[in-house]
């Protein structure tokens, strides 16, 4: 069965990390599906089957986007408010996502030593995505290891970028 990649990028024309790895997982079609929420939904007008059909057509999950203020760019906050309801995502009959696996790629604007106790973030990245970690917990589904680029803001070279495009590649192919 193929990866579904959730693309959710507000101005990916404008990222260097995510506009390359999104050219390389185009590479890949017979393995990957590469899904643009801000593409699919500028008006964030969600279409709840539509979304909960693509999950359920899919039992490998990738969530790729820029860390935004430690978290979710918004429009992937709000499908996942909308998506992953009670009845289908969780609760008594809602078993739709168990089993399923659910990981996060992510590029991050600072330097990998700042996400640590000592760093000026003062957190770990396991720890900022503890939410997402936890939403898979709560949905049966098996959360994996993150994926990331650190320094895509300022540091990392096209090199560095066109390796961790490759690098994330061998991560999906691992995973799944």
């Amino acid at each position: 069965m193929k990866t579904l990649v959730i693309l959710a990028h507000p101005n990916i024309e404008a990222s260097r990390v995510n506009k390359r790895w999104k050219q390389e997982l185009h590479q890949h079609t017979d393995e990957i599906t590469v899904h643009e929420i801000y593409k699919e939904y500028p008006d964030w007008s969600i279409d709840v089957p539509k979304e909960q059909g693509l999950l359920e057509a899919h039992s490998h999950i990738i969530f790729q986007f820029p860390l935004y203020w430690y978290s979710y760019p918004p429009l992937l906050k709000k499908w996942l408010d909308n998506v992953f309801t009670h009845g289908w995502a969780y609760g008594s009959n809602g078993n739709k996502l168990r089993g399923k696996k659910l990981g996060v790629a992510m590029s991050i604007g600072d330097k990998q030593d700042n996400y640590q106790a000592a760093g000026s973030v003062s957190f770990t990245v396991d720890e900022v995505i503890a939410p997402f970690k936890a939403s898979a917990v709560h949905v049966g589904a098996i959360a994996l290891p993150y994926f990331a680029v650190f320094g895509a803001s300022f540091q990392a070279s096209d090199e560095e970028i066109n390796q961790s495009a490759a690098d994330y590649f061998q991560y999906i192919i691992e995973y799944r």
